[in-house]
């Protein structure tokens, strides 16, 4: 007989995580063991009238907190810990369940009821708890905590329904995980027949033999008083699992009229001195309610639900910042990080772009190699792709024991853009990782935690895709050390467009910070932008193909670099624009200009001179690498034919190397340099 299977998401809300290893326990046990995720939840409350992002950093304390229920997992059970914030606990459970296509939902309870606000009605196990059950899109268990550590006995009372069934095979689960003893017991009113009484047991006996496993006692007796009755049985047992019971007459089975779990049940749970778990089925909405739907109907909802969007932004922006806003801190236990990196059966490639770095090269491949690959395996490769230095930028890296490929020589069939993201495109041919952090090289003060900072959240939760880091930048400036001077071209240019026309990342604090990583799967979806424009480039096309809620951002602290001249910073400007209103273009299917320009004149003055220069200036465009044969065959394996394919757009013309068509105009040797600075 084919049982129905176990759950494979549970979420664990978590208010205390010192008192959580029950939960997790029970949690673990009640899931599907093969493809299960055990997700612990912390909340952080904001009250109306506060912005949601003003609960940043409590979620930052929050998640430290959320650290210790890892000590919790069962052998084989890996805990992902995530916070989320809103108005009020239970909001955010809910909101979390939906977004995690949450199958059961775990509560503790410390068995007596929260006291109401003044003028509320008194809840049943507590506010959150009360208002998730009623409301939640998944099956429901609530945990009266405080039994013993060890399972040896279970008590099922049964009556027959879908909640019972879930009691039952929750508690084949829970006991085959302890190796306990089941007993199932069926109260019946005194005074019955014989007759009643075998029907009733044969009942009994296929409705087991439907939901569990093993060798289960089996109990049909007469009892005056059920509640006490039960009572009275639970007390030989450890822990007692029970089915929501039937609403009563005139209330509605979600809860209306104040029905949660039903007297029978909330009051064992409330009386007994041994832990206690009530579990409630889910009732989803089904397909063809939705189905019925005239097709007008569907197209009025649609620009509703866009009208919606619209105004949700600034309340969706404020809780992204808050929820995903980490710090390198959160990750800076090594060992923890390298051994939820294995759990997950992830691999992680580091790219370093450079450009004529023989200055910093060496020491930041000497700290990576040692700390990140050496002490704590977190790296399982470092790439050096260097832009055609002219210095000693290859021979100093490749002396420190990492491979150097050269950008130009990559994929030669496809001919070669000067350009950082031409590096970093072509960095994901060269490299094999299920994550890829690309860190800058012009950094004076390079750290692990550029490369452990990024990568920390894409291994900590499952649902962030892409990672930016962020940090304060000091601009030197006559050879003095200024801070708050860096970062000009992201104020001045790239935030003011994404206020403007992506206003859902407005809350990306550096959108063209030079570290960052993303998992493998999306980067080899998404174009690359071959030059200055590869990290805006990056962010709209990320938050198209996986929202808002799969970015996240984390603060790297202190970041000191080279910085360009303002004419430099002005080129790379002229860039930026030219790709924001490129995708604006894509995305409206419209032209918004006739012709977008690709020339930039800067005006020249000197010996008594005045002349404009006439520079030609335009990103070119690489598809993405999961279109590029030599790309699949290679992650496969196999061998391909060259690509005739070098970029998103076709045009007439030669990249670099004598090869493929540009998008736009080529820029000069000097326009396009590989690495972008001072932003």
């Amino acid at each position: 007989m084919i049982r129905k299977a176990l759950p494979s998401r549970v979420l664990i809300p978590v208010a205390n995580p010192d008192t959580a290893e029950e939960l997790v326990r029970v949690g673990a046990a009640l899931m599907d063991r093969k493809d299960g995720i055990l997700t612990v939840l912390g909340i952080v409350e904001v009250p109306e009238g506060t912005p949601l992002s003003d609960g940043a950093t409590r979620a930052r304390q929050a998640r430290r907190l959320l650290q210790r229920v890892l000590d919790f997992a069962p052998d084989g059970t890996t805990i992902h810990p995530i916070v989320r914030i809103g108005r009020r606990a239970a909001e955010g459970v809910l909101e979390a369940a939906t977004e995690l296509d949450a199958d059961l939902i775990v509560f503790g309870w410390g068995g007596k009821p929260t006291q109401p606000k003044p003028g509320a009605e008194a809840p049943v196990f507590s506010s959150t708890i009360d208002e998730v059950v009623r409301d939640s899109p998944c099956d429901i268990a609530v945990v009266k905590q405080g039994g013993p550590s060890e399972v040896q006995s279970i008590l099922v009372p049964v009556r027959g329904g879908p909640h019972a069934e879930l009691a039952l095979r929750f508690a084949d689960a829970l006991a085959r995980q302890n190796g306990a003893r089941i007993k199932v017991l069926h109260l019946m009113p005194t005074g019955v027949t014989d007759a009643i009484r075998g029907q009733t047991e044969r009942a009994l006996s296929h409705f087991i033999r439907q939901h569990a496993e093993g060798d289960i006692e089996k109990v049909v007796s007469e009892a005056a008083n059920v509640r006490n009755e039960i009572l009275r049985v639970a007390n030989t047992t450890d822990v007692v699992i029970m089915g929501a019971s039937a609403p009563p007459s005139g209330t509605s089975a979600d809860g209306a009229g104040g029905f949660l779990f039903g007297a029978l049940p909330e009051a064992i749970a409330t009386q007994s001195a041994r832990t206690v778990i009530v579990v409630k089925t889910g009732t989803p909405i089904g397909e063809a309610t939705f189905a019925q739907l005239a097709s007008t109907a569907e197209t009025l909802a649609a620009a509703e639900r866009a009208a919606n969007d619209m105004r949700e932004v600034p309340l969706r922006v404020e809780r992204w910042f808050g929820e995903s806003n980490f710090h390198h801190r959160e990750f800076a236990d090594l060992d923890r990080l390298v051994r939820l990196k294995e759990q997950a059966g992830l691999t992680v490639s580091l790219v370093l772009p450079t450009l004529n770095e023989a200055e910093t090269i060496g020491a930041i491949v000497r700290r990576a190699r040692r700390d990140l690959m050496e002490r704590h395996p977190l790296v399982n490769e470092i790439l050096v792709m260097d832009s055609d230095s002219d210095d000693a930028t290859c021979e100093i890296a490749a002396a420190e024991g990492v491979r150097v490929a050269t950008h130009s020589k990559v994929l030669p069939g496809l001919g070669s853009f000067r350009g950082k993201g031409e590096a970093l495109w072509k960095s994901l041919y060269e490299t094999s990782g299920d994550i890829v952090v690309w860190c800058d090289t012009d950094v004076r003060n390079w750290h692990p935690r550029m490369v452990y900072g990024t990568v920390g959240p894409l291994i900590a939760e499952e649902r962030i895709q892409y990672v930016k880091g962020y940090y304060r930048r000091p601009i030197v400036e006559g050879g003095v050390l200024k801070e708050g001077g860096g970062g000009r071209v992201t104020e001045l240019v790239a935030r003011p467009l994404i206020n403007l026309f992506y206003p859902e990342l407005s809350g990306l604090i550096q959108p063209l910070a030079g570290e960052y990583a993303g998992r493998r799967t999306l980067l080899e979806a998404i174009p690359f932008f071959t030059s200055y424009a590869v990290e805006i480039g990056h962010l709209i096309d990320v938050s198209e193909q996986v929202g808002l809620e799969g970015l996240g951002q984390v603060d790297l602290e202190r970041r000191i670099h080279r910085n360009q001249d303002l004419e430099g910073l002005s080129r790379m400007s002229f860039v930026i624009i030219q790709a924001v209103v490129k995708r604006l273009e894509q995305k409206r299917k419209t032209r918004l200009f006739a012709e977008l320009g690709s020339t930039m004149k800067l005006p020249r003055s000197g010996g008594g001179k005045l002349s404009l220069e006439v520079i030609e200036l335009a990103d070119h465009e690489r598809p993405p690498m999961i279109t590029i044969p030599e790309y699949l065959a290679r992650r496969s394996g196999t061998s391909a034919a060259p690509s005739d394919a070098a970029t998103g757009d076709a045009a007439n013309g030669e990249a670099e190397g004598g090869a493929v068509a540009p998008v736009g105009v080529a820029a000069p040797d000097d326009a396009t340099p590989a690495e972008v600075r001072g932003r």
